[in-house]
Formats: structure tokens, sequence, C-alpha cells
């Protein structure tokens, strides 16, 4: 017997009713919208990635993807996500970024310690047989001696001591060979020490490939507020301004970008240095 259909002719998709948005609290809103449709309706020509949201409000929101699942009477049901930004936010071409904070502490080499030179380590030293012989640099500086009737001809000197017995191969500083005074036992034998540190990782989501271009420029540069350029990377919470070796605090270190329906979706990662990044390493704006 052959099959009689009734209602509608489904030659094109018919939207059903129960399609949802939902919107994330950064200006990205997603719809999954659902459909029937028949084994003759092209599917291809009707899930092109980039079409508008069926409904007049939703147009901002485009095609992303797309599941069909097929019933008995050739019938099937065709699953479709759309996504974009809300036009209320930033006139819906970027997101606000989604923004999380990574704070600990990681090991330094105790010479990197903004105190370093200041109190721990001190700025003049003398001789002392504390720490170990080092090399004489210029053979001009060599001393000949006399040692039971041979010469014997001395290429290294005394190394030199400044605070907590830090030593130095020369009296003008150079190569820190380490602490070597057990009577600063807080010091002795260290090499290294905790620092905090902080690193920023957000997400946001454009329309325009101008910011995209324009991030992928900046990585590297170091910045002294919450925007690079006009686009804002840092939360409110977070330090901002110039440090206190004199470079801006926050640099941005990560740059990555995928396509997400007709959005770019860019993930980004900021460091922070209280000592700031100087600009005549790292570009400062």
């Amino acid at each position: 017997m052959a099959r009689i259909s009734n209602g509608d002719p489904l030659t094109t998709a018919l939207l059903q009713p129960g399609w949802t948005v939902v919107a994330d609290g950064f200006g990205l809103n997603t719809s999954t919208t659902v459909y029937k449709i028949t084994h003759a309706f092209d599917i291809d020509a009707f899930v092109v990635k980039g079409t508008a949201h069926p409904d007049p409000a939703y147009t901002y929101l485009k095609l992303d993807k797309w599941k069909v699942s097929w019933d008995n009477l050739g019938l099937g049901t065709l699953t479709v996500d759309y996504v974009g930004i809300d036009t209320a936010i930033n006139s819906g071409v970027r997101t606000n970024p989604n923004i999380s904070s990574a704070n600990g502490l990681t090991t330094e080499n105790i010479t990197t310690h903004p105190n370093f030179f200041v109190g721990i380590a001190g700025v003049s030293y003398t001789q002392s047989d504390l720490g170990p012989l080092v090399e004489i640099k210029d053979p001009a500086d060599y001393v000949t001696q006399v040692i039971t009737g041979k010469t014997v001809i001395i290429s290294k000197k005394q190394s030199y001591i400044g605070l907590n017995g830090a030593c130095f191969e020369s009296e003008v500083g150079g190569r820190f060979i380490g602490f070597v005074d057990p009577t600063y036992p807080n010091l002795y034998g260290k090499t290294n020490y905790l620092t905090k540190t902080s690193t920023y990782s957000g997400v946001l989501y454009t329309t325009n490939i101008a910011h995209v271009t324009y991030l992928l420029g900046v990585l590297n540069n170091a910045s002294a507020t919450r925007d690079w350029g006009a686009i804002t990377l840092l939360p409110l919470w977070a330090p901002i301004g110039a440090g206190t070796g004199g470079g801006n605090v926050n640099l941005l270190s990560q740059v990555n970008v995928e396509e997400f329906g007709s959005l770019y979706k860019i993930m980004y990662e900021i460091r922070f240095s209280a000592v700031g990044w100087i600009n005549l390493v790292y570009p400062n704006i």
C-alpha cells in the first residue's frame, strides 16, 4: 500500500517550537534551533555556515554547526546551532572578556631579587679567604713568586665578599659565586628564592578580523592600563601602571585564535610583573 502524506509537505525546513537562546553573560549568545525536514530536503543548501537565525530578533546569530537524525516515514529532525554577539554589548562587534587569574609562587635566581644589591649582597666588596679562588683575567696581572727555589706563576686570587657572605669574582661585583659565610645561616648556600607570579587568561569573541590582527601585532607588548589599544583585556581588579623598575606591569604574552561560527574566538594570556617589563626589551604601549 502506498504511503499517504498529509499536512505540511516540508518542501522547506519547518521550524519547531521550543528553540532556545542562551547568553553567557559576557555578550556571547548561542541558539539551538530544531527543524523538521524530509529525505528530499536539500540539507547542504540550507546549513551554509554563517546563515542568519530564522527569527528576525536574532539575525545577528549565525549558523555554526548542525546535526540530523532520521525518523520513520522519510522524516528527519535537523538541529542547528547558531552563535553571535549580543548587539547590546560593544555594538555587537566584540564580547566583554571572560577572565580568570592564576596567582602563586615560583623559583627565581636570588640575583633577580629587587633588593639583591640594596640590602642582601650590598654594593661594596673586599677580598676574603671565605670564598674560592678566582682566575685572574688579565695575564699581565699574574704574580710571579719563588717558592722553595722554584718560580711559580700565580694566576688566581681571592674572591670578594659583600654583605651577608655574598661572594663575587671582582671588587666591582661581576659573577656572583654564592653565599659562602656560614655565620649567615639564613642565606648560606642559597641560590634561589620564591617570588610571586600572576597570570591572567582571557577569552573574547569578535566579528572584526582587524581586532584579531591588532592583538597579534601587539603580542609581547606591555601596557600600563587595562587596554591594548581600544581593546580591554584586563578586569577592573587587576593592578595596572608602571612597576618599580619603570616598565609597564602587564605583558601580553600569548594570543591564540580560532574561528567559531562567523566569529573569531581569541584566547590570550597576560603576565604581571611588579618590577615591570622595561621598554628596552619589551615594547611599552
